[in-house]
């Protein structure tokens, strides 16, 4: 089961390597990690995206909140949470299927960002249902590049 993380933490150097080096160490994965200042300068969130049952979350949260700079552990359930990711993508195109692909891209509400003469670069926001249905379907025109941010997250309260 996968499961969505959140850590405050103090804005310190060694601080993010701690936090990997506590998943590295006990031979959790990270499935995504995402990583930036909030709007205490002295603070950073990082949202942490991995997977495990009830008691391997468990383990994991109670050493996250024992390691020095950490200030509040959160462990998102279902619909508490708003998450977002923003994924950069660039597609094939020829003259037939670059109209299919900026009309997808309009209906996805994603962006273009680059244009060359045989590929797109597309900028899309959203949840990793629809980040996932976006990819599948530039998938069938050819996926050239893909870069993602990981999961950001917020507590909905």
């Amino acid at each position: 089961m996968r499961h969505t993380i959140s850590v405050l933490m103090e804005n310190k150097f060694g601080v993010l390597t701690r936090v990997a080096g506590l998943f590295s160490g006990r031979g959790y994965n990270i499935d995504s990690l995402n990583v930036a200042p909030t709007n205490d300068p002295t603070a950073s969130r990082m949202t942490i995206v991995t997977h495990g049952n009830e008691a391997t979350l468990e383990q994991i949260v109670k050493q996250l909140n024992k390691l020095p700079d950490v200030l509040k552990v959160q462990n998102f359930s279902e619909g508490e949470y708003v998450d977002r990711e923003l994924v950069l993508v660039k597609v094939t195109v020829d003259s037939k299927a670059r109209a299919e692909v900026m009309q997808i891209t309009d209906i996805f509400r994603a962006k273009i960002v680059d244009v060359q003469p045989k590929s797109l670069t597309i900028e899309i926001t959203g949840n990793e249902s629809k980040v996932e249905k976006f990819i599948g379907l530039m998938d069938n025109f050819g996926i050239l590049e893909l870069t993602r941010t990981g999961k950001a997250a917020m507590p909905r309260k």
